[in-house]
């Protein structure tokens, strides 16, 4: 096993130059996980929280990972969607429509919900070993959520008053989650995971964008830095028209989620690796598709462009779901970690 050592990515976070290459993953799934912690097929079950989160620690250091993701606690923004789904449309599930749907739901408090994840995981990371901490979704999705996107869309047109209290109200909450995660020790950074865009634009126009998201964006960045970690944006779509205040105003400190058809990695390393960290990127359709080594090629040459600047970390596009073959996966890692050798 390859020893973590979280200095490596933060490194690649301040735009600088890892001594090894190093590797981002947003999530993986759970038989892939399974696998890399070395478990046996009646060892799965349905684990309680803490033991899920165990056995991705140990997912994670065998894959060569140098962090862990983790929610801060189970605050979340409850909706009308189905969890078990695997796809659902964005206008299904809304349960606010107007002002009096608004006033009428139930606000949840970061403050109540429950933070001992955070602190019960601490004895099992390994030495050199940080949390990432991941968002309970973002002011963007969780507004989408609630309200349906088309209704969401014209409600921004026809009362925007009360598009603002929806944002403001998911926002504010978002920041407290910030605020309470960063009690907790051994945290690298925190991704604010929030999606923005189709493959051709923004979800909201940038003006919206800018009116609605972006301030609350700005703030929990700056919630983030006040931990004295880096923040990390994790959003698909099409961005290019809001880069700028990704990098200018919000100031991230790195951006993930990359696909070839909207930009390749390769060519968003080259456009804005100077202002910001590119994490991930290898396109999950051509993980899926490609060969083995066609996969570990790609890695190698996109680890070569970043060699000298530094400021990346190998990764899939977005996560690595169960419809990735595993050994294309496992491809794409070892062109990063070359000594990993691993049983079916």
């Amino acid at each position: 096993m390859r020893q973590p050592d979280f200095t490596q990515l933060q490194k690649v976070l301040e735009r600088k130059r890892p001594d090894r290459p190093t590797m981002f993953e947003f999530f993986l799934n759970t038989p892939l996980a399974v696998r890399l912690a070395g478990l046996t097929p009646d060892q799965v079950g349905v684990w309680p929280k803490l033991s899920w989160f165990v056995h991705g620690i140990k997912a994670f250091a065998a894959a060569g990972y140098d962090y862990q993701t983790i929610y801060a606690s189970d605050f979340r923004f409850p909706s009308g969607k189905q969890e078990h789904a695997k796809s659902i449309s964005q206008n299904e599930g809304f349960v606010i429509t107007d002002r009096d749907s608004f006033n009428r739901y139930q606000w949840r408090s970061p403050d109540s919900a429950d933070l001992s994840l955070m602190t019960d995981v601490q004895s099992y990371l390994p030495a050199g070993m940080k949390m990432v901490i991941v968002g309970p979704g973002g002011v963007l999705e969780n507004a989408i959520s609630l309200c349906g996107y088309e209704n969401l869309a014209m409600m921004v047109m026809d009362d925007p008053a009360l598009a603002g209290n929806v944002f403001d109200a998911i926002g504010a909450r978002i920041v407290r989650y910030y605020e309470l995660a960063a009690r907790s020790k051994n945290i690298g950074a925190m991704i604010s995971n929030d999606d923005w865009g189709f493959a051709q634009q923004t979800m909201l126009s940038p003006e919206d964008m800018r009116k609605f998201v972006f301030p609350w964006h700005k703030k929990i960045v700056r919630t983030i830095h006040n931990a004295g970690v880096p923040a990390i944006l994790h959003s698909c779509g099409n961005l290019e028209a809001v880069m700028d205040d990704v990098i200018d105003v919000m100031k991230y400190d790195a951006k993930h989620s990359y696909e070839d058809k909207i930009m390749p990695v390769e060519e968003a390393y080259v456009k804005w690796g100077r202002r910001i960290s590119i994490l991930g990127g290898i396109d999950v359709d051509f993980v899926c598709r490609a060969t083995r080594e066609q996969i570990r090629d790609r890695c190698r040459r996109m680890l070569q462009l970043a060699e000298t600047r530094g400021g990346y970390a190998l990764g899939t596009g977005n996560s690595v779901p169960e419809y990735v073959p595993q050994e294309n996966y496992l491809a794409m890692i070892q062109a990063a970690y070359p000594e990993a050798r691993f049983v079916a």
